[in-house]
């Protein structure tokens, strides 16, 4: 990270060596004796939990900053899906019929990486949550076209690191759930989701939520693959329930290919207008 200090005062790396120099007494190996901000104990208390949720927002946000990304391409989908090479490691068929969206995933990413690379990976940068399937994907189109990508991982019980394709300056961990969906849409120009499970359920609609309350400007959420998004969620049988409005079902777009979703987020009508009512209320 930068050094943009623009005071004359001892900086805080200076006063961290300083204090780890420090003779060894009862009073300087107490855990009171430590710095606030070099005490991951205390800093890991319950009480700390808004410094912590400020920190994960503030990080991310300077690293991008500094890196110079304005906007993003936000692309969600499932970390089981294989690459169609190694369909046959799937756990079901259907898993492994699915593998043929790894390929969209990775080629639309490169599409879209393309454009990127000509307005200086400021503007349309991949962003995927850093895991391996889909997200994998799209870091690796980004690296096929020669660009940046970004990763949002987040630790998991289990054992998770990124995908390699990830830009490693690029590439962010977090705690907190909350603060990772915060960062995937403060800068998105489009989302696009590939078929997954519930954590891509909870990125969609979440994504969906937001733009129908108007809570967030619209933007192009295409979702590939009508066939699986049609069979795992009865969209017609909400509206008609009157939990949505028919209005609603526009919000998002089904495509098919790489092609096809470029070409939607181009033509993409009332793009950056934000809701002022609730059709159906």
């Amino acid at each position: 990270m930068k050094d943009d200090r623009r005071h004359p005062m001892r900086d805080s790396h200076q006063d961290r060596e300083a204090a780890n120099k420090t003779p060894g007494t009862p009073q300087t190996r107490a855990p009171a004796y430590k710095l606030a901000y070099d005490d991951f104990d205390f800093m890991c208390r319950d009480d700390l939990r808004p410094v912590r949720l400020q920190l994960e927002l503030l990080k991310p946000e300077l690293l991008m900053q500094e890196y110079g990304v304005e906007s993003t391409i936000v692309l969600f989908g499932g970390a089981r899906i294989p690459e169609p090479s190694k369909k046959d490691s799937a756990r079901t068929k259907t898993l492994a019929d699915l593998s043929k969206y790894y390929d969209e995933a990775r080629e639309f990413a490169r599409l879209m990486t393309e454009v990127s690379k000509q307005n200086g990976h400021k503007k349309n940068v991949i962003v995927t949550g850093g895991g391996p399937g889909v997200m994998e994907a799209g870091n690796r189109g980004a690296a096929d076209a020669g660009g940046v990508s970004i990763g949002l991982n987040i630790v998991l019980p289990h054992e998770q690191v990124p995908n390699e394709y990830v830009t490693p300056d690029l590439c962010f961990n977090f705690h907190y759930f909350a603060i990772r969906k915060m960062h995937f849409l403060m800068r998105a120009e489009a989302v696009v989701i590939f078929p997954g499970g519930f954590g891509t359920m909870d990125e969609l609609f979440e994504s969906l939520t937001l733009i129908q309350t108007g809570r967030m400007k619209r933007v192009p959420i295409l979702l590939f693959g009508r066939d699986f998004w049609e069979k795992i969620i009865n969209w017609e049988a909400l509206a008609d329930a009157g939990t949505i409005s028919a209005e609603d079902l526009e919000l998002f777009r089904f495509v098919e290919t790489a092609a096809e979703a470029v070409e939607a987020i181009k033509a993409w009508e009332g793009k950056g207008d934000a809701r002022s009512t609730l059709p159906g209320r």
